[in-house]
């Protein structure tokens, strides 16, 4: 069955208007791909800077393939693994995706997500959607459509409620501009499935730090995601242990607090973020699982959203 707003949702992104969308990683902030004044329109609402590109979210490889410039065999063949499903693919761009879509860079990160109403939405509309998390820049995803309203409030023409995000964290993002392909996000899909079809991949030096160069102010950055701070409720939120311990009432989450897969501590950790952040606590701490591949992707989230050590 079709969402009952899928038409005006329609109707809203045609005219260059915002339309909060839900995909099976996180709610997007949806706008025509194509129209520089409805991007322009998104970074706006979001407070995002220009440097941070956007993911592309199409309906098909074929029309991911129509907007390239170039289409490795890697990239048909994870697509045809992969998509629909968490997993952005950089690749170079054709100049139909404006400028501003994707930092003025000649790439552009494309992918086609799982989530049904997004995929109904995308074939009704016909037209690319540069879809950021549906929140104010640096700050938790949503992953439900009550979070997107309560964070952008009126920021959006139309919210699409489609329940709550299964995946819970943000896309994978490889860019196979490169050679050997860079993975700039770890997600949910392990590397070594990745790699299994593309090959060797090379990764940043560190979860938190990002090259040398994305530290100078306006250079553009490859993927989403990659600033230091990033994911962070408003609450300060650090890692357990803290030296010293913040001052004021604070909640301690520990491992026995989180499920104890992967998957599962994925789906649910934003929610219980904003569950926390909402109830007015001084500051939030949480116990990281362990350093291992299968948790690649949130450490890299917990990192970013801790609030960097400050004397008190």
């Amino acid at each position: 069955m079709l969402h009952p707003d899928l038409d005006r949702a329609v109707r809203l992104l045609r005219a260059g208007r915002l339309v909060a969308i839900p995909t099976e990683t996180v709610y997007g902030l949806a706008a025509n791909a194509l129209d520089p004044v409805a991007v322009e329109r998104l970074f706006a609402a979001k407070g995002r800077p220009h440097t941070s590109p956007l993911i592309v979210h199409v309906p098909s490889i074929e029309m991911a393939r129509s907007l390239a410039a170039d289409w490795p065999p890697s990239a048909q063949l994870l697509a045809e693994r992969f998509w629909p499903g968490p997993l952005t693919i950089i690749v170079s761009k054709k100049p139909v995706i404006p400028d501003v879509v994707t930092a003025g860079l000649p790439t552009a990160g494309l992918r086609i997500p799982r989530h049904p109403v997004a995929l109904d939405l995308l074939r009704a509309a016909g037209i690319p959607l540069a879809a950021p998390s549906a929140n104010l820049f640096t700050q938790l995803s949503p992953t439900t459509a009550e979070h997107v309203r309560a964070g952008l409030g009126s920021r959006a023409d139309l919210v699409l409620d489609g329940g709550p995000c299964q995946v819970g964290i943000e896309s994978t993002v490889v860019s196979l501009a490169v050679n050997p392909p860079l993975l700039l996000r770890p997600g949910m899909i392990p590397r070594a499935e990745i790699e299994a079809i593309a090959g060797p991949i090379s990764t940043p030096n560190s979860l938190v730090s990002t090259p040398g160069s994305l530290d100078r102010p306006g250079t553009p950055q490859p993927s989403p995601g990659m600033h230091p701070r990033h994911y962070s409720p408003r609450t300060p939120f650090y890692l357990f242990p803290m030296d010293p311990t913040p001052p004021g009432r604070g909640v301690t989450l520990r491992r026995s607090d989180m499920p104890s897969t992967p998957d599962a501590y994925a789906a649910a950790l934003y929610p219980t973020l904003h569950r926390l952040d909402a109830e007015g606590w001084d500051w939030i701490a949480i116990e990281a699982p362990e350093n291992t591949a299968a948790w690649t992707a949130i450490l890299d989230r917990l990192q970013r959203a801790a609030t960097p050590p400050r004397p008190y």
